[in-house]
């Protein structure tokens, strides 16, 4: 009956922390006690007249010993699972959401470098400032991620800059030099008088080249608001949880972004946890449970060199501050369903409800047991009241506990899920702002709007080529397409169609082409709704639009723009990658009204609806939560967030597209039988009346309902996982047979009878809380198979009535009721003669009877 527990944590080190574990320990060594002091009262008191029964109290203490080892440990263990699950989900979240939002900038900055107005400039063809710097502006107030961009010249001089609080004439910096003699982006972190005033700066920095000669003339360096999208980023995390802290560390493990400045200061150094194991890490006198994470990379790009993210939480506030019971909001059935599956989700879990469920058998058989003899001598009487009472408080006390255990299993998968569709809706909100931003820019080309303005095919192979450079760069899109004003497509990057067909000579749906002409400034542009689009070959996605303008005439629209986002592949290696790590985790982004879009379930069909509950669909925007629920069959764990946009981007932009992000982790099939499990653990009993006044009743479950019979006819229950499915020829409900040991020994067999499919009239499902209930009677021995044990209570006689008489042989099986609670629960009855001799009766044969009365 020993549990396999986790070894490698030392429980006593963190069990000071665990306030509900401590409960939990004190409860289960008292009533280890009990049992103890009950044991040695009966051997120093009536040794002779207890004898019976002092192999029984052997056993519970023992089996009880290890199960409050296992049990206790287990607690500990999952509850140390759960806050390191936590801590290490928010740490990818840190490090997965700042990579991917630099990998864009690592685009930007090549896409802009080659910019030919900017190029001119900076070789030194133009020399008006003012044009250039509002292009500047311009691309900054659609990108709003850049906090400064600037053009120099070959030897650090400050051609243009748009931060005018920061102001700078010249620089000597390194980096500069290094730019003109690479072939493609620089990224630089630290600090820099390119960025005065600040203690670091992150910069993407490109070479420019002469548009004639094609020799470097300057560097393009674009400043990102690092400070800021960190302080967003920690923001967002500390509405949920303020126990812990979030930092961004460098290669050298110091801290180079804070969620609390005040509490660990950037530039400190901190330790690390990269192999996640739970251990306490120390740091100006304050013990940690730490996690971090580094960075996978993100399509080739691996983030800035040995960028890590880490949380931090105090381990005296790591097992505080829990929001409710997680088990407490299920539904009975599904809670009871979900316990089923314990040995797949949580082995220790499913262990010790089989230790627990064995030791309840080993005191209802002592009950049993000595059922009767409690009338005795004044000692022993004594004794088995207090074998009674303690059995009693002792499956309360179980029930409680693995209660507790189950709730930390269930919490830390909710709140896992919770957070990685936290984590996928801030993904793509951030990756669809880029989109926003990309045709916006790209509408601003000199070379488009000229092109449009002044329609001639000579030009339409350069913008082509252009659309081509900028999706080899923008890998994220199907291809790109400007249209004229009536909509049709005279450019694309990759124009051939998966089918043959070119593009080129197509047009625009005409709603999207009245939209785009009617935008109202360069600072608009136009999504379309999730759909199937003949740009993406057929495929449902998003496109955005922007309007072209003409070169001398802001207001006068020549044309449009198409970015048409590459959904399948990109949405698919979002809900992959969050998912990284966790087998058996379905993701699927959703519409309000469950329409899929994108889903990592083969099963799910893109384009469908996915039946969801309203408050899911109806969450609220930035909202999540998480439900234990049944779903196509499977109990599952499923989690929901509500995307709530980016910056500016569906925030304040009048755009307006919500998608859920769900992540689906099933736990098993669904348990027929769970509502009549569930219902099994809400019935009690209360005993009204002394051993030695009332009459003593086995009680048991067929079922949800409650069934008793006399204790003096009952030896012992059974485990009936331990059935030999041996023939019985024709015996009716007939399901095997069962071995009887005593000290390790078989001292015989019985043959084990369904009772559930006597009454019912359909075979039982055995499960994990099956018994078999062995009956004995006119010197004959029976199995009764039932769905789970009860108690064995006593009842004042005038609690007991005649059960009305029904016709035919089963109606013999319900001699008597039980008014039990206040006659609010009713108890039946049966008669163990009765029922042996109906079981008897199914056969007639001597072979049959022979095999009956065995």
């Amino acid at each position: 009956m020993s549990v396999a527990t986790n070894t490698s944590v030392d429980t006593d080190m963190f069990m000071p922390f665990m306030r509900d574990v401590l409960r939990c320990e004190n409860s289960l060594r008292e009533l280890n006690l009990m049992w103890r002091l009950i044991e040695s009262s009966a051997k120093m008191n009536c040794p002779e007249e207890a004898h019976s029964i002092l192999p029984m109290m052997a056993a519970t203490r023992a089996g009880f010993q290890r199960l409050e080892r296992d049990l206790v440990n287990s607690l500990v263990h999952e509850s140390i699972s759960e806050v390191m699950a936590e801590i290490g989900t928010s740490a990818r979240h840190v490090i997965d959401i700042v990579v991917r939002n630099l990998f864009e900038r690592t685009a930007d900055v090549g896409f802009l470098a080659t910019d030919q107005e900017l190029c001119r400039f900076v070789a030194g063809q133009d020399t008006e400032p003012a044009p250039v710097l509002e292009r500047l502006r311009e691309y900054r107030n659609k990108y709003t991620v850049y906090d400064e961009i600037m053009l120099l010249d070959r030897h650090g001089t400050v051609l243009a800059q748009i931060d005018e609080d920061s102001p700078v004439e010249g620089s000597h910096d390194p980096l500069i030099a290094q730019t003109l003699q690479h072939h493609g982006y620089l990224e630089t972190f630290r600090p820099t008088g390119l960025r005065p005033g600040k203690e670091h700066a992150l910069i993407y920095s490109h070479r420019m080249l002469d548009p004639h000669t094609g020799e470097p003339v300057g560097v393009l360096c674009l400043s990102f608001a690092f400070q800021g999208e960190m302080e967003g980023i920690f923001q967002s995390r500390a509405k949920e949880d303020r126990r812990s802290i979030a930092l961004l560390l460098d290669g050298e493990h110091r801290v180079i972004a804070s969620g609390d400045p005040l509490w660990i200061p950037v530039g400190a150094p901190v330790p690390v946890n990269q192999q996640g194991a739970p251990q306490l890490l120390v740091r100006s006198g304050r013990t940690y449970l730490v996690q971090t994470v580094a960075s996978q990379g993100y399509q080739g790009y691996p983030g800035p060199p040995g960028w890590k993210g880490q949380v931090m939480v105090p381990i005296d506030l790591a097992f505080s501050g829990k929001q409710g019971r997680a088990i407490d909001s299920l539904e009975p059935a599904i809670a009871q369903g979900l316990l089923a599956h314990a040995q797949s989700f949580c082995p220790p879990l499913h262990e010790i409800v089989t230790a627990a469920d064995t030791i309840r058998r080993v005191v209802w058989n002592g009950q049993v047991m000595t059922a009767g003899e409690r009338g005795g001598q004044h000692q022993l009487k004594a004794v088995l009241e207090q074998i009674g009472e303690t059995g009693a408080r002792t499956n309360k006390v179980f029930t409680q506990s693995i209660r507790d255990l189950y709730d930390t299993v269930l919490s830390s998968r909710m709140r896992d899920s919770e957070l990685l569709t936290r984590l996928l809706v801030d993904l793509l909100d951030r990756n669809l702002y880029e989109r926003a931003n990309d045709c916006r820019w790209w509408a601003h080309t000199p070379e488009l709007r000229v092109a449009l303005a002044q329609p001639d095919t000579a030009n339409w192979q350069q913008i082509h080529q252009i659309l081509e450079h900028i999706n080899a760069l923008y890998t994220v899109y199907t291809r790109l397409v400007v249209y004229d004003r009536q909509g049709r497509i005279v450019a694309a990057s990759r124009p051939q169609s998966e089918d043959g067909s070119s593009v080129l000579g197509s047009h625009v749906d005409a709603t999207t082409l009245a939209a785009v002409l009617a935008l109202p400034n360069t600072q608009s542009y136009h999504a379309t709704r999730w759909q199937p689009s003949p740009l993406c070959d057929g495929q449902a996605t998003y496109l955005y639009h922007a309007a072209i303008r003409a070169p001398d005439d802001a207001h006068a629209v020549v044309g449009g723009i198409g970015i048409v986002f590459n959904a399948a592949t990109e949405l698919d290696a979002m809900l992959r990658g969050a998912a990284a790590g966790k087998p058996g985790t379905g993701t699927v982004f959703v519409d309000r009204q469950g329409m899929v879009l994108a889903s990592t379930d083969p099963r799910c069909t893109l384009g469908g609806t996915m039946p969801l509950p309203p408050e899911m669909l109806q969450l609220g925007r930035g909202a999540s939560l998480s439900r234990a629920m049944v779903h196509e069959g499977h109990y599952r764990i499923v989690g929901c967030s509500a995307s709530n946009g980016y910056r500016e981007f569906k925030v304040s932009d009048g755009y307006r597209d919500d998608v859920l992000a769900l992540s689906f982790e099933s736990l098993g099939a669904v348990q027929s039988g769970a509502l009549d499990a569930a219902q099994r653990q809400r019935t009690a009993l209360q005993s009204m009346a002394t051993a030695v006044d009332g009459q003593e009743m086995a009680t048991f479950f067929v079922d949800s309902a409650l069934f008793a019979l006399d204790a003096g006819s009952v030896l012992e229950a059974l485990s009936a996982s331990a059935i030999a499915p041996v023939s019985a020829g024709r015996l009716p409900y007939c399901v095997g047979a069962l071995a009887r040991k005593a000290r390790d020994s078989i001292t015989g067999y019985v043959w084990v009878f369904d009772l559930g499919h006597l009454l019912r009239g359909k075979p039982s499902e055995i499960t994990q809380e099956s018994q078999v209930i062995v009956l004995q009677h006119g010197g004959r021995r029976t199995g009764l198979l039932v769905s789970e044990l009860h108690g064995v209570t006593a009842f004042a006689r005038d609690q007991i009535i005649k059960a009305p008489a029904m016709p035919g042989q089963q109606g013999q099986l319900i001699t008597h009721l039980i008014r039990a609670n206040q006659g609010q629960t009713l108890v039946q009855c049966m008669d163990a003669g009765h029922l042996m001799a109906l079981l008897r009766s199914g056969s007639n044969s001597p072979e049959t009877q022979q095999r009956l009365a065995a």
